[in-house]
């Protein structure tokens, strides 16, 4: 039986990276929301919204289809649930209106009018974002923050789901001006993989919750801006947006040429008042296939060529008072296996993302002991197991899977559910 290589995808090249978190609700007793979040226009579902509750740092966000569940403890029931995303009016309303399950909550696009005053300021984009790295450590929080979060990593073997894997993470976040990493912790995770949808080549995501961390470029921005590099780039406004009903200055920046070892492309989203960054998304430029050949390989067998079809990258952060703190993060990087002699090409899509569901100042000066943190080497799919309770997560939150994931953990649910009707009936006719 020929032995199984194994393709390690490099992220840190991408900064591809995931926070983890520390339940702080474990014993609390709660109650569950959910529903869907679209369009009030178009009736179009909307991805990636936010869903907090005042006066709590209790968040969740929702899946690709706009779906949503949010886990609030009892004692915080007479609050309100802010929604916010990118571009659109944020509403607000009591946890008393909402029903337990199928609500449908409506947004509707702002309209962004910036004064003449505020565009005028910063007529030179690349002005604008050399100041929002130099004073990144005055909006940001100057004390280290104790999070916990939700993340899943996925892979796809063309549009089939082969590998799910889920956890809940403690992330001791320090400051940005510190020079120390963050520390992540695993809290508690599940895992599935069909080794044989993998054939001959597993394909692992090395850093696991670190792949999403490392998105955070107020934290790391040594992945893409540096005094050096930064003037490798072109900076341009686009149309002023809004989100959470503040005014964001939206820069377009793209490579020069293709001196740098990555090129990327893409928006950075700025607070008016703050010139803090509310959120990027960015892609690296695979187009000249030579250079970005087995740019993602961390680890490869000699006779496997690995190509980057596409590789996109989100981050957003989420005020506190007047200081801002990582919330969201994702990667999605879809590459093509080339394998001596094989007749067809393979593609995968490896996709992870953390969202931070709640968090506290570490006032108490919290630590994860060395023993207990995960190495940015970790393969997380390698660490866990297991998939079988549907109500594993309990006082969690976490994001909704999207229909393709859900039928795969169904499927995968039905098959331990056979094999445990195996075993049942093999011990009930005596048999060995």
């Amino acid at each position: 039986m020929e032995k199984y290589h194994f393709l390690k995808l490099f992220a840190s090249t991408c900064f591809a990276m995931l926070l983890v978190t520390f339940s702080l609700h474990a014993q609390a007793d709660f109650t569950e929301f959910s529903g869907k979040v679209i369009d009030g226009s178009s009736n179009k579902a909307l991805e990636a919204v936010s869903l907090n509750v005042n006066e709590t740092n209790i968040s969740t966000i929702t899946n690709s289809e706009g779906e949503f569940t949010l886990k609030v403890p009892n004692k915080y029931l007479d609050s309100k649930v802010m929604v916010t995303t990118l571009g659109y009016n944020t509403r607000v309303m009591p946890l008393s209106e909402l029903n337990r399950t199928d609500n449908k909550i409506k947004l509707y696009k702002a309209i962004t009018e910036l004064s003449t005053v505020s565009v005028s300021a910063y007529k030179n984009a690349e002005h604008l974002v050399r100041r929002i790295f130099e004073e990144k450590n005055r909006s940001s929080k100057d004390e280290s923050v104790y999070m916990t979060a939700f993340y899943r990593e996925t892979i796809k073997r063309r549009n089939r789901n082969v590998s799910l894997t889920e956890a809940v993470v403690n992330i001791l976040k320090q400051p940005n001006a510190s020079e120390q990493r963050d520390a992540i912790q695993l809290s508690k995770a599940r895992k599935s993989t069909d080794y044989r949808r993998l054939d001959t080549v597993s394909v692992k995501l090395q850093g696991g919750p670190f792949s999403t961390i490392y998105l955070d470029v107020m934290k790391y921005p040594e992945y893409i801006f540096t005094e050096e590099t930064i003037s490798s780039y072109n900076f341009s406004f686009d149309a002023p947006s809004t989100i959470n009903n503040r005014n964001v200055y939206v820069v377009n920046f793209s490579s020069k040429s293709n001196s740098l070892s990555a090129n990327y492309n893409g928006k950075l989203f700025v607070d008016v008042q703050t010139l803090a960054l509310v959120s990027a998304n960015y892609a690296l430029d695979v187009s000249n296939m030579k250079k970005s050949k087995n740019l993602l390989v961390k680890k490869k067998p000699s006779n496997v060529v690995v190509y980057p079809l596409e590789a996109l990258y989100k981050v957003d952060y989420k005020a506190k008072g007047s200081k801002w703190y990582y919330s969201y993060s994702n990667l999605s990087l879809r590459f093509k296996v080339n394998k001596k002699r094989d007749i067809f090409n393979k593609v995968y899509t490896l996709s992870s993302e953390m969202a931070v569901t709640d968090w506290e100042v570490n006032s108490t000066d919290i630590k994860i002991k060395n023993k207990d943190r995960l190495r940015p080497t970790v393969i997380i799919t390698d660490a866990i197991s297991g998939f079988s309770d549907p109500n594993f997560w309990g006082e969690y939150n976490l994001i909704e899977p999207d229909k393709s994931i859900e039928s795969a953990i169904e499927k995968i649910r039905k098959n331990i559910r056979k094999q445990k009707e195996k075993e049942k009936s093999k011990t009930v006719d005596g048999r060995p």
